[in-house]
């Protein structure tokens, strides 16, 4: 939806709607509506998927950044080439549909235009947009300047190998650790796992504990007798006691976790890894 030469809900409902998706703003849901009442009074560009059938509406701050051609017509659906805001990190909007909200300071988004691709870094902020039953019924996206002139990075690029039964979680977590600059490579379980680990360059396991087969802890056990300087992250959903009382140095982090909280945890490993 395009908020063009309006600055409130009211001058909004005069436009034409009778081909959205999400039809006149007299029925969207209060959620929807208290939504964009502020941020078409926001100068900051931002702009809202609502729904799983992801129909996208926005400000004219965005619109002035992108340029109006890029934009589906008023509340319409997101096009087949997302905008960079939604495609550049598909594990954050999938951590935003689940509940969190996400901050991504200096990111770096290419944007499609008129005259070309250009890269430009903003201060992301994703917010789950709830219904009354606090049920997430979209996602709002602020593209703020940055606050600093960098964006922040890795301490260094680590060579990592993610072990995750789960396929949906195990993309999650590796376009996740993508996003933050990382080697990655992935396997289902701790069998094949071992294999992978055999060529010698991984320098961090990120393990679920629980998996088919040989459990998580007992793959880093073997992989770290196999190669002593083999850092170890846990992921579990049943805390991080299990991990706490072993003969080898590991990391954990419960699930769900946030960003923050991994990024902390890569950060520390890292600063173990000789140069």
């Amino acid at each position: 939806m395009t908020a063009q030469a309006c600055n409130s809900l009211a001058a909004l409902a005069e436009h034409d709607w009778s081909r959205a998706t999400i039809g006149h703003p007299d029925t969207w849901p209060p959620a929807l509506r208290l939504t964009m009442d502020i941020i078409l009074s926001v100068p900051l560009p931002m702009l809202v998927m609502w729904g799983r059938q992801q129909v996208m509406l926005y400000n004219d701050a965005y619109v002035d950044l992108v340029g109006p051609a890029q934009q589906p017509a008023p509340g319409g659906r997101v096009p087949a080439m997302q905008p960079s805001a939604w495609s550049w990190n598909p594990a954050a909007i999938e951590g935003c549909w689940a509940g969190r909200t996400l901050a991504f300071p200096g990111a770096t988004l290419r944007l499609w235009r008129h005259d070309g691709i250009s890269e430009q870094r903003f201060d992301l902020t994703y917010t789950p947009l709830r219904d009354a039953e606090r049920v997430v019924q979209g996602i709002l996206c602020t593209l703020a300047p940055p606050a600093a002139p960098g964006a922040p990075a890795a301490a260094r690029m680590l060579r990592m190998l993610v072990v995750e039964d789960n396929l949906d979680a195990q993309y999650l977590v590796c376009e996740m650790l993508r996003a933050f600059g990382h080697e990655v490579d992935a396997v289902a379980s701790g069998e094949t796992a071992l294999e992978r680990l055999r060529r010698g360059d991984i320098e961090v396991l990120f393990s679920d504990v629980s998996l088919p087969g040989i459990s998580g802890i007992e793959l880093a056990r073997r992989a770290v007798a196999a190669q002593p300087g083999l850092q170890v992250i846990f992921a579990s959903g049943y805390g991080t006691a299990v991990t706490q009382q072993l003969d080898f140095k590991t990391e954990a982090i419960q699930k769900p976790y946030e960003i923050e909280q991994l990024q902390a945890i890569l950060e520390r490993v890292g600063a173990r890894i000789p140069a």
